[in-house]
């Protein structure tokens, strides 16, 4: 199945390159950045942000424009930023193409799918309402902010087993899901910055609709209260987060470990090339999990949660931590296509 990268010269991008080369089911054709890139070879346009070298599979690729006239792709893996994702994913979409996107742009249309796979898989069947409202051959499909990636897959198997009622969120989100330049670095080193521009209403916006319904026609939002407190911390990669949560049902601390390291969903069922073996790691170290030591475990595309432990106030505690542009962007939207492929959505 061909594919391509919109936006591939960003850290995102980058991390989509990583992701599709080689990828079993993915053959990735096209790399698209804006017009001033266009034309030109990919090594003379991008600057390699990830470790090691830019792969050679990529380097002499032309760059072309994000048009969907010039581009033929069974998928479009979309890194755009949102003012432009909003202009052009919908033009792929009218062309027949799946978008699977990590932009902000739709991700709270009412016909627009916003999947977390092991979550609300079954809010894949958007899709249909989405092609017929909207009159599309190809779709649109979300995946959601990064830092929501990381709350709502640990918070699955609790929603799960004992219920949700109120949650907590306070985030230390690391300096790359700012972009390469997003951040000066007399701003963030020796510093901590206790606001992101729109964070704390996706976190919570997002998380209702991920743990919602679907009715045969649009999501039903979770009736889940939750506040969010989102800072950016001196962290290259990965996101931690101190979650705190009232349940619905009564339970013990060994209850709530083993329910969480026993969960597993449908990209584990089905076996998809992306999907970790286990998506939460549970830490019984009293300080783990760290950025540095557990952002790339099962190739950044697992969660770590530790320190679960009772709350005087809430019911219970605990800290979940993973990797902002693997399992938070680029690893999602790979692995949303993935599952639509092998639920024969495309």
């Amino acid at each position: 199945m061909d594919v391509a990268v919109l936006g591939a010269t960003g850290m995102v991008g980058q991390r989509f390159i990583e992701g599709l080369l080689n990828h079993p089911s993915f053959n990735l054709t096209t790399l698209a950045a804006s017009s001033k890139s266009a034309g030109k070879r990919y090594s003379k346009v991008a600057k390699w942000y990830l470790q090691g070298e830019m792969p050679s599979e990529v380097k002499d690729t032309v760059v072309v424009e994000v048009d969907p006239k010039k581009i033929r792709a069974d998928i479009v893996f979309s890194a755009l930023p949102s003012a432009i994702a909003k202009e052009v994913e919908p033009k792929f979409a009218e062309e027949g193409s799946i978008v699977a996107s990590n932009a902000s742009s739709f991700r709270m249309d009412e016909d627009v799918p916003l999947i977390i796979p092991e979550v609300n898989p079954d809010h894949l069947n958007l899709i249909e309402v989405q092609r017929e409202r909207r009159g599309w051959d190809g779709a649109i499909i979300t995946n959601p902010n990064c830092t929501v990636i990381m709350g709502a897959l640990s918070m699955k198997p609790i929603q799960d087993n004992f219920g949700i009622e109120n949650v907590i969120l306070t985030s230390m989100q690391a300096l790359s899901g700012a972009g390469y330049s997003g951040i000066p670095s007399m701003s963030i080193v020796d510093n901590v910055i206790p606001y992101i521009k729109g964070e704390e209403e996706k976190v919570e916006e997002e998380s209702r609709k991920i743990f919602g319904e679907f009715n045969g026609s649009v999501i039903e939002e979770a009736d889940l209260n939750i506040s969010a407190s989102c800072n950016r911390v001196a962290v290259l990669d990965g996101h931690t987060e101190s979650i705190f949560i009232k349940t619905k049902r009564s339970w013990n601390i060994a209850e709530i470990k083993k329910v969480m390291q026993n969960f597993k969903g449908l990209p584990q069922e089905l076996n998809l090339p992306t999907s970790p073996a286990n998506p939460i790691i549970v830490k019984d170290e009293v300080d783990r999990p760290q950025p540095r030591l557990d952002r790339l475990v099962d190739g950044g595309m697992a969660v770590s949660v530790g320190q679960i432990r009772k709350c005087s106030i809430m019911d219970f505690k605990y800290t979940v931590m993973g990797h902002n542009t693997i399992r938070g962007a680029a690893g999602a939207s790979i692995l949303n296509a993935e599952l639509l492929c092998k639920t024969n959505r495309i």
